[in-house]
């Protein structure tokens, strides 16, 4: 058992890694660069709106299994919603018209043959090219692999494979657009019922896991940014913090649970995924109409979905770099004019905030996937944490927490 285990960054990989060996009884200390823990999953105090909002708008599936297990070990479960059902309501601006996506409760993909749960407009028979997602197939871009044409994948296939993978599909790697069709249509609906955090992405995964490990004895160290990892032969022996340089034995370890961008940095010669997609997120200060669902698929406009919550809409546009170029009042009105359609509001637009984070994730095209480097490394006392590093799944918060789940199960076998 190493004496003493550093965690580099305290975003939910960095977390999931320290909450998973406090659970084994193995404090560690926790190296944040910036002043708050979270990293892209967090919530801040907004002077532009008044309100309390997170930098993105980030659900989870009843499918999730690792992120969920996250979240009951950090006693948080009860903060967030899950929908009672895998419903999906949809509107699509440009035909004017509504429907829900209802995948039912079994296994078996019953919803493609009734009318009133699947597309409009579709059969059974349109969904049949989906299977062909489900074996492997050769590593390259998907629209050389299946059509990506139809009302069953502009309307299904397009925007669940867009939120999850943060890049227009046709472009994506085939093997992660297979890992999320596995863990959710492919599983049915008990797998795809909808969670949402109302008070927060702080609130329900970071301030509780903080605590937790507070109480587990686990040391934070904020605005503590590593500068270089220093490296003699097969191991780590430093960690050089600018102005502090912390010494680390052979028996110590080393989680490094930072974005690639800023792992590259700090280790020779790392392969990792260099290539990034943005996302866009708006939040607007109103109460939703009592009818406005909690979550609402839009096709055919600039927002790709609307959230409801008790005092805000939020609104999440994926692969967002081609709106990059807009101004920030510019996105938020075309946004609001979707918003006052789908919910049927004839309210001007409201106090607003743009959080654009223009490297959300990597990009997941076959050549970045194929970058993606696993766990282990070449030095026995580094372990690699991130969505961003060989999860099998895109960058996700279940692909966060999984890869800290494999960091923690290293260092204990190291």
């Amino acid at each position: 058992m190493p004496r003493t285990v550093h965690i580099i960054g305290a975003g939910l990989a960095g977390l999931a890694t320290a909450v998973q060996l406090a659970g084994r009884g193995v404090a560690s200390i926790i190296h944040e660069a910036s002043d708050r823990a979270g990293g892209r999953c967090r919530s801040y105090d907004d002077a532009a709106t008044g309100m309390r909002i997170d930098n993105g708008t980030h659900i989870l599936l009843s499918g999730n299994t690792a992120a969920l297990a996250f979240l009951d070990a950090i006693g948080a479960t009860a903060l967030v919603s899950g929908a009672p059902a895998a419903r999906f309501p949809f509107v699509d601006l440009a035909a004017h018209q509504r429907w829900t996506l209802d995948f039912g409760k079994s296994r078996l993909p019953l919803w493609i043959f009734d009318p009133r749960r699947r597309v409009p407009g579709t059969r059974a028979v349109h969904y049949l090219p989906l299977l062909r997602l489900l074996w492997p197939t050769e590593e390259k871009p998907l629209g050389t692999v299946v059509s990506c044409d139809g009302e069953a994948y502009r309307r299904l296939v397009q925007p669940f494979l867009l939120a999850a993978l943060n890049i227009d599909p046709s472009a994506a790697s085939p093997a992660l657009a297979r890992a999320v069709l596995r863990e959710t249509i492919a599983r049915g609906g008990a797998a795809l019922r909808p969670y949402l955090a109302p008070r927060g992405l702080s609130a329900a995964f970071v301030e509780p896991a903080i605590g937790l490990l507070q109480r587990q004895g686990a040391t934070l160290r904020f605005g503590h940014e590593l500068h270089r990892v220093a490296i003699a032969g097969d191991f780590v022996t430093g960690l050089d913090f600018g102005g502090e340089v912390v010494a680390v034995s052979p028996h110590d370890a080393v989680v490094l649970a930072v974005p690639s961008y800023a792992a590259s940095t700090m280790v020779p010669n790392l392969r990792a995924p260099d290539e990034y997609r943005a996302i866009i997120n708006a939040h607007f200060r109103i109460s939703p109409p009592p009818d406005l669902p909690p979550m609402t698929g839009v096709i055919g406009g600039m927002a790709e979905w609307i959230f409801a919550f008790d005092d805000r809409i939020c609104v999440t546009i994926s692969g967002a770099d081609r709106f990059l170029q807009h101004q920030r009042h510019e996105i938020a009105r075309m946004l609001w004019h979707d918003v006052t359609r789908v919910a049927n509001i004839a309210a001007e637009l409201p106090p607003w905030q743009i959080v654009r984070e223009r490297r959300a994730t990597f990009a997941a095209t076959p050549a970045q996937n194929a970058r993606r480097p696993g766990a282990a490394t070449a030095w026995r006392n580094l372990v690699l944490a991130g969505d961003w590093t060989d999860t099998g799944l895109p960058a996700t918060i279940e692909g966060a927490v999984r890869s800290g789940n494999r960091a923690a199960d290293l260092v204990l076998t190291q």
